[in-house]
């Protein structure tokens, strides 16, 4: 009789050793936050002449446990990306596209110091433009971004980043990398941003 309940035994050990192990995920699965910054965005693609512009970003943040170290980040992006053009004839043209984006990747946390973690994480996002416009000078002519003149309204590509968690304050910068061609008409156009953000997590 004791023979036969040693597996069983034995394995409800290794049952409580295992949820052991996963009770953070009880403690704290899901963390919420808040985040903003910038970016030097710019565009990929066949189109010349054109330059790098500051644009900005706010979203919301969520972090979800898969163990101690590994999680998923996702979240809602808004923010404005673009860039300036200026053709070899002396006309220049401001694109100022505004998103509401979606981020989901892949991350790591490493213990630094107490309270210190090193964060590393790859994926990729979805955006869809919500807003923006067109600015050619010298005439001050404004006009949308978006439409069948203009850019596509679907936005995605892959995204990773480093950065440092200090309690609730998250410092982060990356580069986001567009793979759509976002543009309807003319020479393709894809989107380049790299970006530093700093958030608090709730």
């Amino acid at each position: 009789m004791k023979t036969t309940k040693l597996p069983l035994i034995a394995a409800s050990i290794a049952f409580v050793a295992a949820f052991s192990n996963k009770s953070f995920a009880q403690e704290n699965p899901v963390t919420f936050g808040i985040k903003g910054g910038a970016s030097l965005s710019s565009f990929g693609g066949d189109l010349k002449d054109t330059k790098s512009a500051v644009r900005y970003r706010l979203g919301l943040t969520t972090d979800i446990a898969l163990t101690n170290n590994l999680f998923v980040f996702t979240g809602l992006d808004f923010q404005t990306k673009g860039a300036k053009y200026a053709s070899k004839g002396g006309s220049e043209a401001k694109y100022n596209p505004i998103y509401a984006q979606i981020p989901l990747s892949i991350g790591y946390k490493v213990d630094l110091a107490p309270n210190t973690k090193f964060v590393v994480h790859a994926g990729g996002y979805a955006a869809y433009g919500i807003a923006g416009k067109i600015k050619n000078d010298p005439n001050n002519d404004k006009r949308s971004v978006f439409g069948k003149d203009g850019f596509k309204r679907l936005d995605y590509g892959l995204l990773g980043g480093v950065g440092v968690e200090f309690g609730k304050i998250a410092v982060s910068a990356g580069y986001e990398y567009g793979l759509a061609n976002i543009n309807n008409a003319g020479p393709k156009i894809s989107n380049r941003n790299p970006y530093l953000t700093i958030g608090y997590k709730f």
